[in-house]
């Protein structure tokens, strides 16, 4: 976990020192393949703490999710529509509900709760 966060550490101290730009037409392609990064990064280890983790959903995931913003991007781009916020809009609903799952989970077992799933009937009850 230590050298994880040394490596995130490191890798933003040598991304901000040095000089490079990205050109303007490849933003937004790279702003949301970042969302869908971090969207992918955040259920991975919701999964993770949950005991659901896969690795190879997790690559695919990721891979998928990038490539598929990116693709909403560009068909925006050839009709001429901003297609993209429906990329960043899903994205950051899911990256919000991951986030809420983890700070969930990670209260309950900082109080001592065991994580159990709730029977479906009173989840649906709640909704309603």
């Amino acid at each position: 976990m230590w050298y994880l966060l040394a490596a995130l550490i490191v890798g933003i101290i040598i991304g901000l020192n040095i000089p490079w730009t990205i050109p303007a037409i490849l933003a937004r392609y790279l702003a949301v393949s970042l969302l869908a990064g971090v969207d992918t990064s955040l259920g991975g280890l919701r999964a993770s703490l949950e005991g659901d983790f896969d690795i190879a959903i997790f690559v695919t995931g990721f891979l998928g999710n990038a490539v598929l913003a990116a693709a909403f991007v560009y068909l925006g781009d050839v009709l001429g529509i901003e297609l993209y916020l429906a990329a960043v809009v899903a994205l950051g609903v899911r990256i919000f509900n991951n986030l809420g799952r983890i700070r969930r989970h990670l209260l309950k077992e900082w109080m001592g709760e065991t994580a159990q799933p709730r029977p479906k009937a009173e989840v649906n009850r709640e909704r309603m």
